[in-house]
Parts: structure tokens; C-alpha cells; sequence
């Protein structure tokens, strides 16, 4: 049997796409970074492009510190400025599970903290990765995978509910 969440349970879990973005946004809106509307290389650990406007970074491709053996590879936490709520690395660097089934009509019912479907195929991934371009950074940006899938650019970071069920990451 595929795995089930209590969300009302004391817990760690993986976020839903809803709490991952919330906890994105460092408690910002209307941005597509927590920082504001551009990316740079010093801001966040990802493949730079000139294909994007707001991509205003000196340096293009791969993150210069962390591009020098033979394959790029993910930033020490910490590495870039942490957003509004302390979080770090929640753009770029690794892309993050999220618990909920991918949908293709999300957020688009005006629910408040939507859950994604009850079933699927695909998990939602957020947040980009150190190797995928500027336009998989924004925090609108939505992938997907099947589970277990691995990859060298994805990654976790679990929510912990609360007594009533609220999370913070």
C-alpha cells in the first residue's frame, strides 16, 4: 500500500506544496525570489541564463564556486543570505520533495492551504536545483517526479505538525 500522512498527527513529514511555498517566501508575496524580482550568482546556487531577463548574474552557467571538479555539485547551507523566516537554500541548490500528488489545476480553486489530489503518479518538486536553469528557480515554478526517483539536484526538507496540524519548517 502507497504511504498515507496524518496531517493532525505530532510529526515530521515532508511539506505540502502549499507549506513549502509559504516557507519559501520568507513571509514575502508578489516576487518571484524572496529577495526580489532578479537572480544572481549571489544570491542562490544555480545554471545562470542570459535567456531570462531577470537572470542578471556576472557569470553564467553553473555557480562558479561550486562548478570545479567534474560535475557541479550542491552549496553548504548557509552558503547565501537566509529569507524572511531564517530559512536557507530555498532557491536553488537542491530541488525539494513535497507530499502532494502533482495536479494540474493547483491553487487554481482559491482554496486556503490546498492539498494536492489524492493520488497520482508524480510527486510536486519545488525550489530548483544547482543544475537546471533560471526560470526552474522561481517560486512558481512546479516539477515533478514519480517516487523514488533520484537525482544529484533533488532533495528533502521535512515539516514537523504541530498539535493542531500547523507546520513550520
Amino acid at each position: 500500500t502507497a504511504p498515507t500522512c496524518n496531517w493532525s498527527t505530532n510529526g515530521y513529514r515532508l511539506p505540502s506544496e502549499a507549506e513549502w511555498e509559504k516557507a519559501a517566501r520568507g513571509g514575502g508575496s508578489g516576487q518571484r525570489f524572496s529577495w526580489g524580482d532578479t537572480i544572481t550568482h549571489s544570491q542562490a546556487n544555480y545554471n545562470s541564463s542570459a535567456s531570462f531577463s531577470y537572470d542578471v548574474s556576472p557569470t553564467r552557467s553553473y555557480h562558479p564556486t561550486y562548478a570545479t571538479g567534474a560535475m557541479p555539485y550542491t552549496s553548504p547551507v548557509g552558503s547565501f543570505t537566509a529569507n524572511g523566516y531564517g530559512l536557507y537554500d530555498m532557491t536553488g541548490n537542491v530541488e525539494e520533495w513535497c507530499w502532494d500528488w502533482y495536479g494540474a489545476t493547483y491553487y487554481q480553486d482559491g482554496a486556503a492551504d490546498p492539498r494536492g489530489p489524492d493520488t497520482g503518479n508524480n510527486r510536486v518538486m519545488r525550489g530548483g536545483s544547482w543544475g537546471i536553469p533560471t526560470n526552474y528557480q522561481r517560486f512558481s515554478h512546479r516539477t515533478t517526479n514519480p517516487p523514488g526517483t533520484a537525482s544529484s539536484g533533488a532533495g528533502l526538507r521535512p515539516a514537523r505538525s504541530i498539535n493542531s496540524g500547523s507546520a513550520t519548517t
